[in-house]
């Protein structure tokens, strides 16, 4: 049972992370929400923001430019806490990889091994927390953006809504909360 638990967890995370991975690189943490009469689709994301025209399919990208620059806070906080949740999530895979029973290292010794895999727990929870704690500021101040706007009638040409980069940030981060409850919980 605590071989299938682990390689169970091992999976979610595995998944999770890359994810995670996708949603910190990709560029379509905003889309446009207005009607379909656009000529155009504009994502806006964490690097860069890209137009792809609705007729011929061509896909321009502007990259912001600086990651010193001036930045919207939005955009700022949400970069450092999915990078740290990568990172953290990426050291969670290594040290439960080593952990797992089926890898032999450390195999006369399953106390220490399950030791690893508790702590591969807490540091996915950790990672997990910052992605969903960076994503959900995202989607939460686009949301705001977007209110603000409407409550004062303003039309600026473009809305934005969440765009599949958010929500897989989401769902990663949801993921990785998952496999750390498994590792955390279930296996003691």
């Amino acid at each position: 049972m605590s071989a299938a638990l682990q390689m169970t967890a091992f999976g979610l995370a595995l998944l999770s992370t890359l994810f995670l991975l996708l949603a910190t690189c990709t560029d379509c943490w905003m889309v446009n929400a207005d009607d379909s009469l656009e000529v155009s689709h504009k994502c806006r994301g964490l690097w860069r923001e890209c137009v792809t025209n609705m007729q011929d399919g061509v896909r321009t990208c502007d990259q912001y430019d600086s990651i010193l620059a001036d930045h919207p806070v939005k955009i700022v906080v949400t970069r450092t806490l999915l990078i740290t949740a990568d990172l953290l999530a990426g050291l969670a895979l290594a040290t439960l990889l080593l952990g797992l029973d089926c890898i032999k290292f450390l195999k006369e010794e399953p106390h220490v091994k399950l030791k690893m895999c508790f702590g591969a727990g807490v540091i996915l929870s950790i990672g997990s927390i910052l992605g969903l704690v960076g994503s959900v500021w995202y989607a939460v101040d686009v949301y705001v953006e977007r209110a603000m706007l409407v409550s004062h009638n303003i039309f600026l040409g473009v809305h934005y809504d969440f765009g599949w980069s958010c929500w897989l940030g989401m769902a990663g981060s949801t993921g990785c909360f998952v496999a750390s409850i498994l590792l955390t919980c279930c296996l003691h």
